[in-house]
């Protein structure tokens, strides 16, 4: 009863704060389109239901794309191992700009990926995010799952031109990716407690209402895990300028963006699934990826990521993400 009462005062007064955002009109200073950048305004699912031209099945489809997307915890235990979903990190359905839009990977897919070191396809790119966002076990490639996210990312990239990279909105990079010389991880945990803990709490572990997520968390066995996008500051760092806090993105200074994303990527989160038995020696082998990040590195006395633990998943790595060759 407790838990539920101090829940319902958060929600209460994250609620009141976009009221009180909403009447003052506080800016939201999202960065502008550069000259000449592409612009895509993705279609909605109200577009979908009312365009005839799409067949009926692949409507079905596309919708249980959609629902997955909003609700990929309903694949928790099976496909996901923590407390995230793919509208986490994607907001506004995976439409909006400067929210890592999805629907450029439909565009831009077949690449070369540095992560992985080998071109990727679109479905590798969906399973990227199901083993290192959602600390999970990806849908195989050409199950009926995995046809049913693509298909959403597709229908999102209607009429967009393919292999396009000049894109506007695209990814979480805005800020670049040198990190401020006074960073610090006082000061970021400053920018934490007065921004982010009412929603996300002291403890990084979100809040949920009657089991379902409703802020998700950002360090703990519920979070991502070292292996994803976001533990990479410059990453946190865009994110959090373009859409935090929720009630009135881009209100932040460039500053205690990046001051809040080094805070918030100084706490544990479980293992890497590309783990070698050593973090440190992991952050080598894999160093373009971690060079951003703060794993394998001395924080506070400890080494961040020298651990076994997986969160909730009981495997290391998932089984289907495999490495390729053409060799």
């Amino acid at each position: 009863m407790k838990h539920n009462f101090m829940l319902l005062t958060v929600v209460s007064a994250v609620m009141s704060t976009q009221v009180v955002a909403s009447d003052a009109k506080v800016p939201v200073n999202l960065p502008e389109s550069k000259p000449g950048q592409y612009v895509h305004q993705a279609p909605t699912i109200d577009d979908l239901m009312a365009d005839e031209s799409v067949h009926p099945e692949l409507r079905k489809v596309i919708l249980k794309g959609y629902d997955l997307f909003m609700n990929t915890q309903q694949l928790r235990g099976e496909y996901v191992f923590n407390d995230m979903s793919c509208k986490t990190c994607h907001m506004g359905e995976g439409r909006m700009n400067w929210s890592g839009p999805v629907w450029p990977a439909a565009t831009t897919l077949p690449d070369y990926r540095g992560k992985n070191k080998h071109v990727n396809s679109l479905e590798e790119r969906i399973a990227g995010c199901f083993a290192y966002s959602m600390n999970g076990q990806p849908p195989a490639y050409g199950s009926d799952d995995m046809l049913a996210l693509t298909a959403y990312h597709q229908w999102l990239a209607k009429s967009a031109p393919v292999y396009e990279k000049n894109i506007s909105g695209r990814g979480f990079s805005h800020l670049g990716k040198q990190i401020p010389d006074d960073i610090s991880y006082a000061k970021g945990e400053a920018v934490y407690a007065a921004n982010c803990a009412i929603c996300h709490g002291n403890d990084g572990a979100g809040q949920k209402k009657d089991g379902k997520v409703v802020f998700p968390p950002l360090w703990g066995d519920g979070a991502y895990n070292w292996g994803a996008g976001l533990t990479r500051v410059f990453t946190a760092a865009s994110f959090i300028k373009n859409n935090m806090p929720l009630s009135k993105p881009g209100s932040l200074s460039d500053n205690d963006a990046w001051q809040v994303a080094w805070y918030i990527n100084s706490q544990e989160r479980p293992q890497d699934p590309r783990y070698t038995g050593d973090a440190r020696a992991t952050r080598e082998q894999f160093i373009d990826f971690h060079k951003h990040t703060r794993y394998g590195t001395d924080v506070n006395g400890k080494v961040l990521g020298q651990h076994d633990n997986t969160g909730e998943k009981p495997f290391l790595k998932p089984s289907n993400l495999k490495p390729r060759t053409f060799e």
